[in-house]
């Protein structure tokens, strides 16, 4: 039943003295605003996830009962838990998270045991295997929806719901007048399945500007129709699917900044009705179109950047597609440029298409006003119309680890000024992110490292917001659209799916420091240099470049594998040495040594393995456990970091006692290399069963790549002058001396542009005048 306030009956007293029950009515008044003033406690147990290095919460981590009870935690790494019948208990989690881990514990859970109290609180910490961090959700409902129930603040000023948004897929920004634009495709909304497809838009402030720090939260300002939901961006022309391709700023003819985009109307995923040039009308706050085209070729979604070319100012849709950066010159569809290697006028003729090469036969790119832009299905149909051998496509990305192809290419490409390279972050498996370096935006383009990865899950469209870097470029921030569509996910993650997920990645890591190319140029004299581009560019000698001979590590990485090699110039070449030519001379190149580390021998390290109960039918329980040599005999240690049992080792025959959850197991082995074999009795009672092992190699997986290579020195006994390959020795060449390794080069066509030079934008550092 309600409670009726004190003040409320006391009003319906008809006292003798009135100054009486008012003195009374004014204490008991007090009183009741006081109890109202005290917080009641919280129905909620505080589950915090935090990320182990940085500290802070971990958004999207799930926390699964033995039930399959599940919850995710918000973008504060926050779960408000309150089931009924597991408060008070102790309650086992399994603790999940793409790209984050717990240790498993001696059968191999992942997971932790917790006591759910009302008002109490636990924290759990997780490794992050990413590379990248991930930081919060940007876009939908409940972002910070349990950070609210548990009464903690939230940075951002609509946390729970904005613009009425539910999900959003694929966005697009760029800093225009003083404020970040950004875009989204198609929008969901509470009330019905289907929301808008047309395009939706908010603004945010710009960081230092009144805007929230990149690191903390993106405050988003939808705009929004008559009943509060996001409205349609482009609402004309009427029909289909209109998805933007890429917004920039541009200048008209009057000299104004305008904010435009190349807008797609499409029927679905592989044809658009037609294409338009549109122009954001600030006073009705939509886009219009200025120029439609009669185009039909589907849409891509595009992350231009200006450059400026020999005092030019192009606007790159794509780094490998271009258009002067004036606005009524874009309207003109002749006045783009491919960079491409058909034939003729670069114009696409399907099975008629011819590549051009050079006379020595290497293919020869260019670029080509009113060409057509060679895309993944164009450069495919190359070269399965043998125009193209598969080691000359021009869409080729190489996985660092394995030295094997990836199947993406660079999506979202910038200058970086902390790196002084072009970044790019490009997809392969669904989920996955791998981030790139080369010294044009249109390439060399070859090895990848992954930075994050999804699992099942898919993360798509994938968007480094270059406006939003930090100390000069080192620490970057890219998002993408988190779904279940087009992956092996076996169910929506709820609130999440259907979404934009940011992440930061500091490019300092050593894991980024990604091989080179070193080039062979033949400069007048017709000797052949070894150099990197900063060199050649310094020189003036980019058309003298003849190929890449291989990729290296470049001169400032430092880790303990490494090799500097040393170049001196003389009249008729380049000499490499592993010795310095003089005091304080920098490297060339970061090498790697010939014979690679061998793993340390014995029983000391991580010992991965499984053990089976004898008669059992199943595969039995995974476990991990490291074996340490000590004096008098070996320790083994749990994953958690404590002692689990004791034992020794004689020879081949490992002797242990090891125990799990309370109980004890007296273990027998032979090792044999780096497995062991053998067999298991619990102390006690009659369980037994056998048990194997194989210890962990941490000799890291890129060191065994297909793509690294031994550089050989040979002596051209006609010029008295060394001469360097990386190709298998030929029985008919003079014998050579192997002096490193090195990565091969990924392919034979050679994508490169040193004319290209970034173009200085308010809103990011600008680059320098020569990429060096």
């Amino acid at each position: 039943m309600p409670v009726t306030p004190v003040t409320t009956i006391i009003s319906r007293w008809r006292p003798c003295s009135c100054l009486i029950w008012k003195a009374i009515g004014c204490a008991l008044f007090a009183l009741e605003i006081l109890s109202a003033a005290v917080p009641a406690a919280s129905p909620y147990f505080a589950i915090k996830v935090v990320d182990g290095d940085s500290g802070r919460g971990v958004p999207l981590v799930e926390l699964r009962t033995v039930n399959e009870a599940a919850w995710w935690t918000d973008s504060n790494g926050l779960i408000a838990f309150d089931e009924p019948g597991l408060m008070e208990l102790e309650v086992f989690f399994h603790v999940s998270s793409p790209g984050y881990e717990v240790i498993a514990d001696g059968f191999g859970f992942r997971g932790v045991k917790l006591r759910p109290t009302r008002g109490g609180s636990a924290t759990i910490t997780v490794k992050r295997t990413n590379i990248a961090e991930r930081l919060y959700r940007v876009t939908g409902a409940g972002i910070y929806r349990d950070t609210i129930l548990l009464g903690q603040p939230a940075p951002t000023q609509r946390p729970d719901l904005n613009g009425q948004v539910m999900g959003q897929d694929t966005v697009i920004a760029t800093p225009y007048r003083d404020r970040i634009y950004w875009f989204w495709g198609d929008t969901q909304r509470p009330r019905y399945p289907l929301g808008h497809f047309a395009v939706s838009g908010a603004v945010s402030e710009l960081p230092g500007r009144g805007g929230l720090d990149p690191n903390v939260g993106i405050d988003l300002t939808y705009f929004v129709d008559e009943t509060g939901f996001s409205k349609p961006m482009c609402p004309q022309p009427n029909k289909g699917m209109r998805w933007l391709e890429g917004v920039f700023t541009v200048m008209d003819a009057n000299g104004r900044e305008r904010l435009a985009s190349r807008l797609a109307v499409m029927r679905d995923l592989g044809f658009a009705h037609e294409w338009h040039l549109v122009v954001f009308n600030e006073m009705s706050g939509v886009f219009e179109s200025v120029q439609r085209w009669e185009r039909h070729e589907p849409h891509q979604s595009a992350h231009p950047f200006a450059s400026d070319v020999k005092g030019k100012r192009y606007i790159h849709i794509f780094p490998d597609w271009r258009s002067p950066a004036q606005l009524e010159r874009m309207a003109d569809l002749d006045n783009y440029e491919a960079f491409t290697c058909v034939a003729g006028d670069g114009k696409w003729r399907d099975a008629e298409t011819k590549v051009q090469r050079e006379p020595d036969g290497r293919v020869r790119f260019e670029w080509k006003r009113g060409a057509d832009r060679l895309t993944n299905r164009r450069c495919a149909a190359l070269v399965a119309t043998q125009q193209l051998a598969a080691d000359e496509s021009p869409l080729r990305l190489i996985d660092i680890e394995s030295g094997l192809p990836l199947r993406g290419r660079p999506e979202s490409v910038a200058w970086n000024q902390f790196r002084r390279q072009w970044i790019a972050f490009a997809s392969d498996k669904p989920g996955e992110v791998w981030f790139a370096t080369a010294d044009t935006p249109v390439g060399p383009w070859a090895y990848a490292r992954r930075v994050v990865t999804h699992g099942d899950y898919n993360f798509y469209n994938i968007a480094h917001h270059s406006f939003l870097d930090q100390q000069s470029g080192r620490v970057v921030y890219f998002e993408g659209t988190y779904t279940d569509t087009f992956s092996a996910a076996r169910a929506p993650t709820p609130r999440y799916n259907y979404n934009q997920m940011m992440y930061r990645l500091d490019l300092a890591d050593d894991r980024l420091q990604l091989p080179v190319p070193i080039y062979a140029r033949r400069d007048r004299t017709g000797a052949i240099r070894l150099q990197r581009m900063e060199q050649i560019v310094a020189a003036g000698a980019e058309n003298e470049i003849t190929g890449i001979a291989f990729f290296a590590r470049p001169p400032t990485c430092r880790r303990s594998d490494a090799v500097p090699v040393f170049a001196v110039q003389t009249r008729t070449g380049t000499e490499l040495s592993l010795a310095a030519s003089a005091p304080g001379a920098s490297p060339l190149f970061v090498a790697l040594p010939l014979v690679p580390p061998a793993p340390n021998p014995g029983i000391d390290g991580v010992w991965h393995g499984r053990a089976k109960r004898s008669g059992d039918s199943g595969d039995g329980l995974d476990f991990e456990v490291e074996f340490v040599a000590e004096a008098g005999g070996i320790t083994a240690i749990r994953p958690d970091g404590t002692k689990g049992g004791r034992g020794t080792i004689s020879g081949e025959r490992l002797s242990v006692r090891l125990e799990f959850d309370g109980v004890f197991y007296d273990c027998e082995a032979v090792i044999r290399g780096y497995e062991f074999k053998g067999t298991w009795r619990r102390v006690g009672g009659d369980d037994q069963g056998t048990w194997l092992g194989r210890r962990e190699d941490l000799t890291p997986r890129e060191m065994t790549s297909v793509a690294i290579v031994a550089l050989r020195r040979v002596e051209n006994a006609a010029t008295r002058s060394w001469e360097y390959s990386v190709a298998p020795a030929n029985v008919n060449e003079p014998a050579g001396v192997d002096i490193c390794r090195v990565w091969k080069a990924p392919g034979r066509a050679v994508l490169l542009d040193a004319t290209i030079r970034a173009a200085a934008n308010v809103h990011s550092d600008a680059p320098p005048k020569r990429v060096d």
